[in-house]
């Protein structure tokens, strides 16, 4: 669990580098794009889901919310209201600038593999003919 924790906190480190920690909010444009990250990889299981198991299911709206909710509340406590994404920041700067540059290339690969998905996702459910289920 803590490598998972641990991972988390390298993805926002690196998101918070690309986008420029000396810029205006920094760290809240990392969590936002992590949030962004995060509903698209939601989205995508929801079409999977679609696809390959119940053409006729709908996520009602308050679901939806609920979930956006679940996703805003959990990445602000973690990135927000913790504040030890500023320790991590830390941390992850004393890392070795190879490990460092391995890691930043990992999270690259996870990005692209987030989109990637989200783009297969849409493009399988773009084949289904839907006015049978109508």
């Amino acid at each position: 669990m803590k490598t998972i924790k641990t991972g988390y906190y390298y993805l926002f480190y690196k998101l918070y580098k690309w986008v420029g920690e000396d810029n205006w909010w920094g760290d809240w444009k990392a969590g936002l794009s992590i949030i962004a990250l995060e509903i698209w990889f939601f989205l995508s299981i929801l079409n999977y889901y679609n696809i390959l198991i119940d053409r006729y299911f709908t996520p009602s709206n308050t679901a939806l919310i609920i979930i956006g909710i679940i996703i805003i509340g959990f990445n602000s406590y973690f990135f927000v209201y913790l504040d030890v994404w500023k320790d991590y920041i830390k941390e992850f700067d004393q890392l070795p600038k190879r490990k460092n540059k391995i890691g930043g290339w990992v999270v690259f690969g996870v990005l692209m593999l987030i989109i990637a998905n989200m783009v297969f996702a849409f493009y399988q459910m773009s084949l289904i003919d839907w006015s049978q289920y109508r």
